[in-house]
């Protein structure tokens, strides 16, 4: 009997437990897959806490991303067949197609075949932070050659993911970082500046590295009074793309600056990527292509065994991360 993870009650990481479930057998349309290596989001811990897009029905699977083997197919499946090696891009119901365990039935279409130089690891890292950063900067925002971006929490998964995909493009990255501790890993991993927002005016630091023009991108998870600091330090026609609200603050409009800057201010989730088929497709073509030729490569904080679920957890929380949390199985 494979194990899995489920909530039964809203909470802190002790509310995770690890269960005992007969192996589920696919539908029409869906995979059975043998779990190598979880992907930890920032979701997951606002899943459990019920203050997500999803209200979890309580008992609840839970888990985004995941690795394994192709164990078995439903009736209608030709994306894979038993025995491939693949991971998963995120599908919308975490209560539905959790993937926290060591078997999971997921859609056909969260299905993709990682290029063969990526460990389980490394594959349960890559799509989420990839598909978020690619759908926000390069479909919304049409990041270009020269474009300065801002990206507060830049040590996050998708931050360092951001990072490297404004270098790709020939982007100018800017990371924001609470304290110096992470700055000279940012640095390392290719931001071009580094903002301590504790210790630095973010608005003046921004127009400084521009020469006084601004920055034209803002990828920002925190949300919150920031936006307004933010905006103040973004060029005429500038984007301010929110992805999250890490603060939990009520975030403001900045009105008066949109008016004269003429700033567009939108949120942004992964799921508009993915709801765009054709868009989508792109996406995890130009990603793949990147990460197998090594141009692109999630950088991996911690892994965790499985029976530490919830020490893995505690460590999300804990904000001393750089890059991405893993749990191998």
């Amino acid at each position: 009997m494979p194990r899995i993870v489920r909530i039964h009650e809203l909470g802190g990481p002790e509310v995770l437990r690890i269960e005992n479930q007969d192996l589920p057998q696919p539908d029409k349309g869906e995979v059975l897959i043998r779990v190598k290596a979880l992907g930890l989001n920032r979701a997951e811990v606002l899943f459990r806490r019920g203050q997500y897009l999803e209200n979890p029905p309580l008992p609840s699977k839970i888990g985004y991303e995941a690795s394994g083997i192709v164990e078995a197919i439903g009736e209608g499946v030709s994306k894979c067949k038993p025995g491939d090696i693949v991971s998963l891009i995120p599908v919308r119901s975490m209560s539905k197609y959790g993937v926290y365990g060591e078997a999971a039935v997921v859609p056909e279409e969260s299905i993709i075949k990682h290029p063969p130089s990526l460990t389980f690891i490394e594959a349960a890292a890559s799509w989420m932070q990839y598909l978020t950063a690619y759908g926000a900067l390069l479909g919304v925002a049409k990041m270009t050659k020269g474009d300065y971006v801002a990206i507060p929490a830049a040590s996050s998964s998708v931050g360092l993911a951001a990072i490297q995909l404004a270098l790709l493009e020939g982007a100018r990255p800017i990371a924001l970082t609470r304290t110096s501790e992470k700055k000279a890993a940012l640095e390392k991993i290719g931001a071009e500046h580094v903002i301590i927002t504790q210790e630095e005016n973010i608005s003046e630091r921004m127009k400084d590295i521009t020469g006084g023009k601004g920055v034209r991108i803002v990828f920002d998870p925190v949300a919150g009074n920031t936006v307004l600091e933010l905006a103040k330090g973004m060029s005429a026609l500038g984007i301010l793309i929110e992805y999250g609200s890490l603060s939990g603050e009520h975030t403001p409009f900045p009105l008066i600056l949109a008016l004269k800057k003429g700033l567009t201010m939108r949120g942004f989730t992964l799921f508009e990527l993915i709801q765009q088929p054709e868009m989508a497709e792109r996406a995890i073509k130009y990603l793949s292509d990147a990460l197998a030729k090594g141009r692109i490569k999630p950088v991996i904080a911690k892994v965790f065994p499985f029976d530490q679920i919830i020490e893995s957890h505690q460590f999300l929380e804990s904000n001393k991360q750089f890059g991405k949390i893993v749990v191998e199985i």
